[in-house]
């Protein structure tokens, strides 16, 4: 007599139906990076819902979740009232030169008393264009048959042709303006110069070499200051090996949030070796990051995470999970509104620790709280997410008591490099790092001039390290 099969049992058929929801929600989850990549990413700003507007299906795919705790929140944050917004003219700065013209009535005004005026200002543009420095240095015949005449003054590129400001224009039209050295040659032939591409590429590198220690000296300063953030992020960069290809590099980015310092570091590798030669081994301070594993082997460093990562995760978690997602994006907003308000008050730090003591911390333990009892599938996005916060919260809340950490980052300090910029590769190691020291001599109203003003022409002279030389460097 054949047994008939074992019927599944309750317990049996749940486990299936979670397996299956866990493959939907992750293979949604991938859709939807493949939609970011194919037609953009959005924005990772959380609008919250209206509390009376339902979902599309009314739950989250993956079941109905804990109650959030209610809870209450108040802060002293100015408030600004809404009002309509109406157009205006624009108001242009004050460093823009002005060329003024006095536009008389058509009557005689002979005896008449002004009472006042109108005045219209409109912007026009003084195209750039290359001149030619001409010394002149006559020679002296002296009383014992020498010849007496005067030394050249001391040139950015021994016997080169380029001045310090049109060195500094080449160099910021290709990495802020992202202008290839080839387009700048067609604009200089259009004035009759014809400068060889090549010729444009030993500029930069040689340029690049000048400045190196204005980048040394300022990535001294970021890791004396005792407070580092780190990040990396991809660049895709010219392979000379591989003709018309291009491998993938890294930008170890530094940000000293108490120097206003964001120094770039570039390296083939996503490896340990990047951050350990930048920071050394023995480096001691604070160091906020988003948890990658590499930054563990400075053990003698006080760790925290940033939370615009981990916000990251629980936005990507929307589409599977959108009512646990969203309150943790809510909650998080209540996080990032404390910090506007120290910003605005410029709250030292025992008044930063203080105050997130009292409003951020109950936030942070309820919101642990409610994570710890939403727990998610493994692979579906909110699990990778509250996986994430989870594993790493003991980092991410250790801003609350130190009053020098930011809440993560603020702001783009990444230095605007945008990570499509490519770059050729004999460049990469010698010009980018050093071209970095471009963006934070604020303010950046004219580079040109005001990279030319640290006389690049006197840095030729020293040793890279002396004081004169780094004093030489004040314009």
């Amino acid at each position: 007599m054949q047994t008939s099969a074992a019927q599944p049992t309750a317990e049996s058929l749940q486990q299936e139906v979670n397996m299956y929801r866990e493959q939907v929600a992750a293979l949604k989850f991938e859709l939807n990076q493949l939609r970011k990549l194919v037609f953009g990413a959005r924005s990772e700003r959380f609008e919250p819902e209206l509390p009376d507007q339902l979902g599309l299906f009314g739950q989250d795919a993956a079941g109905a979740p804990v109650a959030a705790p209610a809870s209450e929140f108040t802060i002293t944050a100015s408030e600004r009232a809404a009002t309509k917004r109406h157009p205006v003219r624009v108001v242009f700065p004050s460093h823009l030169p002005r060329q003024t013209t006095v536009i008389e009535p058509d009557i005689d005004t002979t005896g008449l008393r002004k009472i006042g005026q109108e005045v219209t200002e409109t912007l026009d543009f003084v195209p750039a264009k290359l001149i030619v420095i001409r010394r002149e240095r006559p020679k002296y015949e002296t009383p014992d048959g020498q010849v007496a005449i005067a030394e050249l003054p001391a040139r950015p590129i021994d016997k080169g042709i380029a001045e310090p400001r049109l060195l500094a224009h080449v160099a910021i039209a290709k990495y802020l303006d992202h202008m290839p050295l080839h387009r700048q040659a067609q604009q200089m032939a259009r004035q009759g110069i014809t400068i060889a591409t090549s010729t444009l590429g030993g500029w930069v590198s040689q340029t690049a070499d000048l400045l190196t220690p204005l980048y040394d000296e300022l990535t001294r300063k970021a890791r004396e200051s005792g407070y580092v953030q780190a990040d990396e992020t991809p660049i895709r960069v010219q392979d000379s090996s591989k003709k018309g290809d291009t491998h993938r590099g890294w930008y170890w980015v530094y940000h000293a949030p108490e120097k206003g310092i964001v120094i770039m570091d570039y390296h083939a590798s996503r490896g340990r070796a990047g951050p350990a030669a930048w920071l050394g081994p023995n480096y001691d301070g604070l160091l906020q990051s988003d948890g990658y594993a590499v930054y563990n082997q400075f053990t003698n460093a006080t760790h925290a995470v940033c939370w615009a990562h981990a916000r990251r995760y629980f936005h990507d978690a929307q589409d599977s999970t959108a009512e646990r997602a969203e309150y943790v994006l809510a909650e998080i907003q209540k996080l990032y509104a404390i910090e506007r308000q120290l910003r605005e008050e410029d709250a030292a730090p025992a008044e930063r620790a203080r105050v997130r003591g009292e409003k951020a911390a109950p936030i942070l333990e309820s919101l642990k709280t409610y994570i710890e009892n939403n727990p998610g599938l493994p692979k579906s996005p909110w699990g990778k997410a509250s996986s994430y916060a989870l594993t790493r919260w003991d980092k991410l809340t250790r801003y609350v008591h130190e009053g020098r950490l930011e809440i993560g980052r603020v702001g783009r300090w990444r230095g605007g490099l945008g990570s499509s910029l490519s770059v050729s590769a004999p460049f990469v190691w010698r010009c980018l790092n050093s071209w970095t020291v471009l963006r934070f001599h604020p303010p950046l109203i004219e580079p040109d001039v005001q990279i030319s003003r640290i006389r690049l022409s006197s840095l030729t002279f020293w040793p890279s390290h002396s004081t004169a030389r780094r004093d030489s460097w004040q314009a």
